[in-house]
């Protein structure tokens, strides 16, 4: 991470201090997809106990996108229809999301930032199943976090994060770039302070930190979630803010099986990924 001042420090510290936690069902979600022992049966345990979660997982489930042969009234059903990491996806999306301030005074574009989000989590999802020790739901929450710093600049340093969107938009230039010359720091710090507050793995923590450090990671789910965010830009699915595209670095193209544009080939068509983020969006 960049080296900051102790008043920087403290300001950014305020800033992530001032976001909510995740609420006390998604954390339990959390805890078990991180247990190797973990049943269908404890999940939905779980997500019943959230009324607001269970309530709008079964909306989405319901809805056109899956076509169902049957409405779905219970999240035991969703599960058997849907699949135990479908419905992990949409209870912590629905967390993510419900977290979002629609409105700031930075002039952030939080649906399109919502899309992009989700579009690079659903793209590192896929990603994972051809990578070796990449696994898919961490790849899955860590695209759809990556960016979450972003959020926390546009909520408590509204008119530094709008400064830095105008430099980034009027220059076609890297938003973390005009982040560190206008704050001191840029939105990979401040986001991995907030997945740390949120006590998520050290190897998320690390991917979100890092992204701008690429050619020096060397794990997987580095690698599939930053081929995915580039993907996501490529592509237009989705806006976070910043209009640059970069080149995989050698030891990430070497993992993904070639350049940017093969990864993008190999994978066929990719549109789905965006119709997935759209569904979750409208959550």
């Amino acid at each position: 991470m960049q080296a900051m001042s102790p008043e920087l420090s403290q300001k950014l510290s305020n800033a992530v201090d001032g976001m909510p936690a995740f609420p006390k069902s998604v954390q339990k979600i959390l805890e078990l997809t991180r247990d190797v022992n973990c049943t269908p049966k404890d999940l939905v345990q779980v997500i019943e106990k959230d009324p607001v979660v269970t309530v709008k997982i079964l909306k989405v489930v319901n809805s056109a996108y899956y076509s169902l042969p049957k409405q779905i009234t219970s999240i035991s059903h969703a599960v058997v229809y849907l699949g135990f990491n479908t419905i992990k996806n949409l209870a912590l999306s629905i967390a993510a999301i419900g977290m979002l301030s629609k409105q700031n005074d930075a002039g952030f574009d939080v649906d399109q930032y919502l899309l992009h989000s989700l579009s690079t989590a659903g793209i590192a999802k896929l990603l994972a199943l051809q990578v070796d020790d990449a696994d898919p739901m961490d790849c899955f929450i860590a695209g759809l976090l990556h960016d979450f710093g972003k959020v926390v600049f546009a909520q408590f340093l509204p008119h530094e994060f709008k400064q830095a969107l105008t430099i980034c938009q009027d220059n076609a230039s890297s938003l973390h770039e005009a982040l560190r010359q206008v704050i001191g720091a840029d939105h990979a710090v401040v986001g991995a302070m907030l997945v740390e507050k949120w006590r998520f793995a050290p190897d998320l923590i690390d991917t979100i930190a890092h992204q701008y450090d690429a050619g020096q990671q060397k794990s997987a789910l580095f690698a599939c979630v930053y081929t995915a965010n580039q993907i996501s830009k490529q592509l237009g699915f989705g806006f976070g803010g910043n209009p640059c595209v970069y080149p995989l670095p050698p030891r990430i193209a070497k993992m993904m099986g070639g350049s940017l544009e093969d990864v993008i080939a190999s994978c066929g068509d990719l549109n789905a990924a965006f119709e997935d983020a759209k569904l979750f969006a409208r959550i």
